[in-house]
């Protein structure tokens, strides 16, 4: 086994433990997904087996070192040779091509002569031809940092790999790269990861839930496969509990009306006279312990039936979903909402984004890909189709419509306003309070996290939270923009968000290089930029603030008012 785990348990100081005695192991050679809920503990397991973090008690044993690439890098004062991890070995190489004969420079070097060489073919792989090893890495965008330890992957060949969130800030091509290692590796891997096409690619899958750890045996088309099945018994369960708790209340009914009838019989006979007064009392008496007797039984059994009623239901809350529907929108097919002609952009005229203008129409009811790699000027698109940034070069043409601009940041929820005051803001149809806390709870919020901070929310609550507002609002959009929707999200909301596009009838222009949401969502066409020029993208990594989303009264949800 390359991997070990005895009864692991971690919490964070003064917190309760965030995964308690669990066990699992890894064999040598295989390749394995950690999945669960956001919060149930999936990056900090991953840093407890690259040893960043030491547990609460239990053992992890590993064969070798493993190499990890988190999800957050921060490693901003390092240079790329540093994040390589060969800095001190470039430096030796350097002083003993300066003359050093210093023993200390031999030895820290090991002979790896050829270490610069190794480092440049690495970096070339990940498409990182024009990154010099001496760079600082606060000098690269969030997919250059992950394509740099990425590159560590090629120049060390470690037996044991730990990736967190390895595609998120990738383009297609850099993903591709990760699929063509993932499939070609012997190393042993554990990755966390939304990419379902990479997930796809791994044996066997790990579920993390508050309660342990659970496996699988296949990659993540057959762990889903097996949650549909436990759904249906569960949904079974409940249908089982529901009639169970409906014949326990018949019957508890019946008893209560029989005991009825034999009360009011007693009390004629006695009246009628005949029995003794005596017996009649001791009759009395007896039919009243026995009916005690059988309704203390009974409230017990509808007492139970409730309780099993509603951790089933609690249950179904936690593997379930929220399902949001748009409806239709008002607009009929084919009708042109932008038409862009001859457009091109560059703060300074000699210095434009593309090297060939842009051309693109688009209509009511397609559903829109647009393409293009890394610093392309997709971000930038989007803002000049939406009337954000005037045109360099060209014009847009814009009909009457109604969007809503979703970033992978979900910045319209990303606010310092609590769950409660957000969605009450965007109550515009004047809901009763009632209504809002129920379509919040169908959103999975449920009454103890509407005083919890909109900035504290994670990415895939931001994301439902939105969809909350907009069923809120009872806003239906024209056009519905999603620039990396997909980013942020873990598996359950990711899905949550699938559904909802899928389902979703208006026009869709989505910038994504995520290939199964993509295809999950029936795109209709897609549309590619031209290569860029060279200059540096608004809204990139490392040069200014990015494309405000759009808004409606001050919010965030342009109605009907984009106009030519």
């Amino acid at each position: 086994m390359s991997i070990i785990v005895s009864d692991l348990t971690y919490h964070y100081l003064d917190q309760p433990n965030l995964f308690e005695s669990i066990s699992f192991s890894i064999p040598t050679g295989g390749k394995v997904s950690l999945v669960g809920n956001n919060g149930v503990g999936k990056s900090t397991l991953l840093k407890l087996l690259a040893r960043q973090l030491e547990p609460s008690s239990g053992n992890i044993r590993t064969v070798s070192p493993p190499y990890y690439v988190p999800q957050q890098i921060d490693i901003s004062e390092q240079t790329v040779a540093d994040a390589l991890g060969v800095a001190d070995k470039i430096d030796a190489l350097h002083a003993i091509y300066a003359g050093s004969v210093d023993q200390l420079h031999y030895d820290i070097l090991d002979d790896e002569w050829e270490v610069e060489d190794n480092c440049r073919t690495a970096l070339d792989h990940w498409h990182l031809q024009d990154i010099p090893l001496e760079l600082p890495m606060e000098r690269l965008s969030g997919g250059e940092k992950t394509k740099v330890l990425l590159a560590g992957l090629t120049l060390h060949q470690p037996d044991i790999v730990l990736l967190d969130e390895p595609t998120n800030h990738l383009d297609l091509m850099a993903r591709k790269r990760v699929y063509e290692y993932i499939s070609g590796t012997r190393a042993t891997v554990v990755v966390v990861s939304h990419d379902i096409t990479l997930l796809n690619l791994l044996d066997f899958t790990y579920e993390l839930t508050r309660k342990g750890i659970a496996l699988y045996g296949g990659n993540y088309d057959f762990y889903q496969a097996q949650k549909e099945v436990e759904i249906h018994a569960l949904e079974q369960q409940i249908d089982a509990e529901q009639r169970a708790l409906r014949i326990a209340r018949r019957r508890a009914e019946e008893i209560r009306e029989r005991q009825e009838k034999r009360r009011s019989h007693g009390e004629r006979s006695k009246q009628k006279g005949g029995v003794a007064r005596i017996v009649l009392n001791a009759r009395r008496n007896l039919s009243e312990k026995s009916s005690a007797r059988l309704s203390e039984k009974h409230s017990g059994i509808i007492e139970n039936r409730h309780q099993r009623l509603a951790r089933l239901k609690e249950k179904q809350l936690r593997t379930g979903g929220l399902k949001v529907d748009f409806g239709n929108t008002i607009l009929h097919d084919g009708k042109v909402l932008i038409r862009a002609e001859e457009l091109n952009f560059g703060y300074k005229k000699e210095r434009l984004i593309w090297t060939s203008p842009v051309d693109i129409e688009i209509r009511s009811g397609e559903r829109i890909h647009l393409l293009g790699d890394n610093g392309s000027g997709k971000t930038t698109l989007l803002r000049l189709l939406l009337g954000e940034l005037p045109p360099t070069l060209g014009r847009v043409i814009r009909s009457d419509f109604s969007h809503i601009y979703l970033d992978q940041e979900y910045a319209l929820a990303n606010r310092p306003l609590t769950v409660l005051e957000l969605a009450e803001e965007y109550n515009l149809n004047h809901l009763a309070d009632h209504e809002v806390r129920l379509r919040l709870n169908r959103a999975l919020f449920p009454e103890e996290s509407w005083n919890k901070s909109c900035l504290a929310l994670s990415g895939g609550e931001r994301m439902r939270l939105c969809l909350c507002c907009l069923m809120i609002s009872n806003q239906i959009p024209d056009l519905f923009i999603l620039d990396e929707p997909t980013n942020n999200l873990d598996l359950r909301s990711l899905s949550i968000l699938t559904r909802t596009i899928r389902d979703y009838r208006g026009t869709l222009l989505v910038i994504s290089h995520d290939t199964h949401f993509i295809h999950e969502i029936g795109i209709s066409r897609s549309f590619s930029l031209p290569s860029p020029s060279g200059e540096e993208e608004p809204g990139s990594p490392g040069s200014g603030p990015a494309p405000p989303a759009g808004r409606h009264n001050g919010r965030w949800c342009r109605r009907g008012h984009i106009r030519s």
